[in-house]
């Protein structure tokens, strides 16, 4: 049968699902679609205007018509008070499993109440830092080991951390950001770095990172010129506002980031004020996903852990040209 997909925005996610006419076949453990019927999946993301967030919708737009499976696919916009209740409509209408893509699972409560009413697994992808029963699995990235990566070359970039002031930018909102910010306050003050500001400087929106982070970081640098050895930040947009403010100011500090944008490589082979940045490898953590959904297709199989953490790279001035930018992943 050929594939559907019904995507569709959330403000009118009900009246379309009543139009399509799906009849479920959802229930814990069923592992595949009523007799002939195709295998049901609900897909959903809130980051879907992030690039990474972006190629997820068309990867798995792209997976499910190769497996034949029929897809609803409901994009949030960042926008929960939209999104959860899409979902939820999309959930009555039954389905198999549901496969999220990188919302946190303290945003989607309903939604995860719901799929548990109606016993469909979720399968998600970043979309939470920690095990938990909202999940059959969970894959992200090891949010220590970025941190490790990213301080380590701020540490070799500058002769060490000791007495060196550092900003660090985060934005609390996203749970990887959140954590890895964390993570770095706690690592460079343990090597003896100032934390310019007293704290983590927190980004408002994904949005405005960029011009946010520049704002922070001129500020500092005029109110203390010459006064900022190095920023690390959470995310590769916000990074690029920190470089600008730095190269603008004629100061030194160096930048690290997170996501291996083509700007961010860009800038570390230009060998400026932009240091590092990580690759996050999203196409292996989606097909690990597809593969224990189609075990769950299979036979009902449930993947033995709920969580997992995988290895990144760091992306430095050695092998940025041999990097596939987030952003033209597909």
């Amino acid at each position: 049968m050929r594939t559907k997909f019904k995507a569709f925005m959330a403000v009118a996610a009900a009246a379309t699902l009543a139009l399509t006419g799906c009849s479920g076949s959802g229930g814990e453990g069923s592992g595949s679609g009523d007799g002939d019927e195709p295998f049901k999946v609900i897909a959903f993301t809130s980051g879907n205007q992030t690039p990474i967030g972006a190629w997820w919708v068309k990867a798995v737009e792209a997976k499910a018509d190769e497996l034949g499976w029929d897809l609803t696919m409901i994009q949030g916009d960042f926008d929960f008070q939209k999104m959860n209740p899409a979902v939820e409509s999309a959930i009555g209408q039954g389905a198999d499993v549901i496969l999220d893509g990188y919302t946190d699972v303290a945003s989607i409560g309903s939604i995860v109440t719901a799929a548990k009413d109606a016993g469909i697994p979720i399968f998600a992808m970043d979309s939470g830092t920690e095990p938990t029963d909202a999940f059959a699995i969970n894959i992200t990235t090891d949010q220590q080991g970025i941190v490790d990566s990213t301080v380590g070359a701020l540490d070799e970039s500058l002769g060490g951390l000791e007495d060196k002031t550092i900003m660090v930018i985060g934005h609390d909102p996203h749970p990887g950001i959140r954590m890895r910010s964390g993570l770095a306050e706690e690592a460079l003050v343990e090597a003896g770095a100032t934390i310019a500001g007293g704290e983590i400087q927190k980004v408002a929106s994904p949005a405005t990172g960029r011009t946010e982070a520049l704002a922070m970081v001129a500020d500092f640098l005029t109110a203390n010129p010459g006064g900022l050895d190095g920023v690390w930040v959470g995310w590769d947009d916000a990074a690029l506002g920190a470089a600008q403010a730095i190269t603008e100011a004629g100061a030194t500090g160096k930048v690290t980031g997170v996501d291996a944008t083509s700007e961010a490589i860009a800038g570390i082979q230009a060998e400026g004020a932009f240091l590092v940045t990580v690759e996050q490898p999203w196409p292996s953590i989606l097909d690990s996903l597809i593969e224990h959904i189609l075990a769950y297709q299979e036979d009902g199989t449930i993947p033995e852990k709920s969580f997992e953490a995988v290895g990144t790279t760091l992306v430095n001035v050695d092998n940025a040209a041999d990097i596939t930018p987030s952003d033209k992943l597909g």
